[in-house]
């Protein structure tokens, strides 16, 4: 029987690696009570249950401090509230053990994502000792003239600039600031790497989740005064300010 498909030879690359940044929630454990634990957290999702179910998920076991935690019911509670744990991070030699039979990889500070509440990294610069210019390393803005539409992802390196409206189930993110020149529907998080400076501008906020660095406010939580005017979001220390202007 004659096809039209055609082999693949085995020279012929079938797949390629690339270097990517995804932005991610972690859950920073304070407690190894599963029910405490699988009752807040369902409490958290039903605030923003189009940001949370079925999102992936960073499980921070750090704050913990060598505290016995059955981390097999832990997993089996998140999957159950709608999210899906993707790895650990901190904990013991046990708890990675449990982790690697959960087929959850360790993630280091060398490998681990950049996540909703995680600390920036900083670069140390080396002194220069020639007198040859350094080139510069800043990245240039990236502006968008389209609406951004429902179901939409944007990540950017650098600064976003929208001249149009990010739609209810949109996503805008960016490791510098954001600008919206129309109405933020949608999620827009600013300064995703860690860059606690970074700032949220727009003209209409109706937005279903803002974050600056990783600190975050979902609609139920915006003020009157705020909502379908514009503002200026930015951090001060570590309080989410929504400004209007």
């Amino acid at each position: 029987m004659s096809t039209d498909s055609q082999p693949i030879s085995a020279s012929s690359p079938a797949f390629e690696f690339k270097s990517g940044v995804i932005t991610i929630p972690v859950l920073n454990l304070f407690s190894t009570d599963i029910n405490v634990i699988t009752h807040q957290l369902r409490e958290k999702i039903k605030q923003a249950p189009e940001f949370f179910t079925n999102s992936s998920l960073l499980l921070d076991l750090s704050p913990l401090q060598d505290q016995e935690l059955n981390l097999a019911l832990l997993v089996d509670a998140i999957r159950n509230s709608g999210m899906r744990p993707i790895g650990v991070r901190g904990g013991t030699t046990s708890q990675h053990q449990d982790a690697k039979d959960l087929m959850l990889p360790i993630m280091t500070s060398q490998n681990s994502i950049s996540s909703k509440q995680a600390a920036p990294v900083k670069v140390e610069i080396p002194t220069q000792e020639s007198s040859e210019p350094v080139a510069s390393t800043t990245i240039a803005s990236t502006v968008i003239n389209q609406p951004i539409r429902s179901g939409q992802r944007i990540y950017v390196k650098g600064d976003l600039i929208i001249i149009a409206q990010v739609s209810a189930g949109a996503e805008v993110m960016a490791e510098g600031n954001i600008h919206i020149y129309g109405s933020l529907r949608g999620r827009a998080l600013a300064g995703v790497q860690g860059d606690e400076s970074a700032q949220i501008f727009c003209s209409d906020l109706q937005a279903e989740l803002v974050s600056v660095a990783g600190n975050y406010r979902i609609s139920e939580d915006l003020d009157d005064s705020n909502r379908k005017t514009p503002v200026q979001i930015y951090l001060n220390d570590q309080a989410l300010i929504i400004k209007n202007i």
